[in-house]
């Protein structure tokens, strides 16, 4: 008896998602990749025709042309994982981080619509989530977040910027962004995890290609029933008990009290660290901006919805 293969198409596939989301599917027996040539990967009609065809559609897109997409299905059968900004908090939409909770994983497996996190966010939310949802951090609390990423996740034009023979010598030193606080990622972690404001978001690029390190700092005196990081340490280790994806080091792993940027760079996981005193604690979770942050979540999610092993075609 032939296996049947689980028709994909990526629209898109010649930005940096959807070409880490094509390299991650060439030795897999299990699907068929439909392709778009070229010359008409803008073409309403060719790109309507592959959507409708597939079992599966990733949309590695700008928000609209994302949200164009959509609106091209023409039948009950296709089901979308959207790595795009465009639907994370949109209603019908399942938010594709399945270690948040069992309710959170079953809305993968069953759902025919399903966004990807944002990079940020998948670290803010990792945190953060666990903590409210536990009673632990009030949602009316002022939260603030920092993160630490690699150049690729500025996309085709920040990775030739910063991989160019003339480039800018302010690219030698790591540069803040998002300075008005209108990152688009913070509608997404002010969502996910039920807080009443947005968190005050610091992101800063790096002179290296890939790695992620979120971080929040908080102080003791606003965590409900949390007198030291221990006991905050234990909390996030019994909320991720089993999970492949995302570890909960030991406490006080982070070695000689520094933590970099690319020590994930290459893996498809998420690992979380809580360190700080009683007064004063931060949380931090390190993972690719490309894996866990990007199109290694993208197939995870694939994965779920396919019934397979969630791990399959990725590297943990």
């Amino acid at each position: 008896m032939t296996n049947v293969k689980a028709k994909i198409f990526i629209d898109g596939s010649e930005g940096t998602t959807g070409l880490r989301i094509h390299e991650r599917f060439q030795n897999r027996d299990d699907i068929q990749l439909l392709t778009i040539s070229s010359e008409l990967r803008k073409d309403a009609a060719e790109r309507a025709r592959l959507i409708n065809e597939s079992d599966f559609t990733f949309l590695c897109l700008p928000d609209a042309a994302a949200r164009e997409a959509v609106s091209m299905i023409d039948n009950d059968h296709v089901r979308i994982i959207d790595p795009s900004t465009a639907h994370r908090t949109e209603p019908g939409w399942a938010y594709g981080f399945p270690e948040l909770s069992p309710e959170h994983r079953s809305a993968i497996v069953t759902g025919n619509r399903v966004a990807v996190p944002g990079c940020h966010a998948s670290g803010f939310v990792s945190l953060v989530y666990p903590l409210v949802a536990h009673g632990v951090l009030s949602p009316d609390a002022p939260v603030s977040s920092f993160s630490l990423t690699g150049y690729s996740g500025g996309g085709k034009k920040m990775i030739a910027d910063y991989e160019g023979e003339n480039r800018s010598v302010e690219l030698d030193a790591p540069r803040e962004y998002a300075l008005s606080q209108q990152h688009k990622h913070l509608k997404e972690m002010k969502a996910i995890c039920g807080l009443n404001k947005a968190p005050l978001f610091s992101p800063v690029v790096a002179d290296y290609y890939s790695g992620m390190l979120v971080s929040v700092p908080l102080f003791g005196e606003f965590l409900q029933g949390i007198d030291t990081p221990e006991q905050l340490h234990e909390l996030l280790c019994d909320h991720y008990a089993g999970q492949k994806f995302v570890r909960v080091m030991p406490f006080g792993a982070e070695g000689g009290g520094m933590l970099s940027g690319n020590r994930r760079s290459g893996w498809d996981g998420m690992e979380i660290f809580v360190s700080g005193n009683p007064e004063r604690m931060v949380l931090s979770a390190s993972f690719d901006n490309l894996g866990k942050g990007a199109s290694g979540a993208a197939i995870q999610c694939l994965n779920l919805m396919m019934g397979c092993d969630e791990a399959k075609g990725l590297n943990l």
